[in-house]
């Protein structure tokens, strides 16, 4: 997915955050990425937002824009502990695997895993790409 992609239908835990930004014209995920911490601040301060969340937010729109990820599988690797793009990078794909494997047991889910060790590894390879590039 590209930074230029619109911001919709987040999880409904975050409906009062999609509409403060929606109010400060953040509409896709690179706005939401390049939020600094002021207007963060601002937004907390002026909405119905947590500063908590708006943080999440950002750093799924972090690992949505830099490995362009769907915002589910940056929002499962965040949760599972992977939440920075050097994070992931450092990672080996069976460290991937289980952590991601475990948060979705533990969500009851019952789906089947997402994320297998060659997707794991494409995500390594992308992370590792993109910490040379900058």
């Amino acid at each position: 997915m590209n930074s230029d992609a619109p911001l919709n239908a987040l999880p409904q835990g975050f409906r009062d955050e999609q509409r403060d930004l929606q109010k400060a014209g953040i509409t896709n995920w690179g706005q939401l990425r390049d939020l600094n911490d002021q207007k963060l601040s601002r937004l907390v301060a002026t909405g119905r937002s947590t500063a908590r969340n708006l943080k999440r937010l950002r750093g799924i729109a972090e690992l949505v824009c830099c490995l362009r990820l769907a915002p589910a599988d940056a929002a499962l690797l965040m949760h599972a502990g992977f939440a920075t793009v050097s994070a992931i990078a450092t990672s080996s794909p069976n460290e991937i695997v289980n952590r991601t494997g475990r948060l979705e047991r533990q969500l009851g889910s019952g789906r089947a895993p997402v994320v297998d060790l060659a997707i794991a590894k494409a995500w390594i390879l992308s992370a590792k790409a993109r910490q040379t590039t900058n």
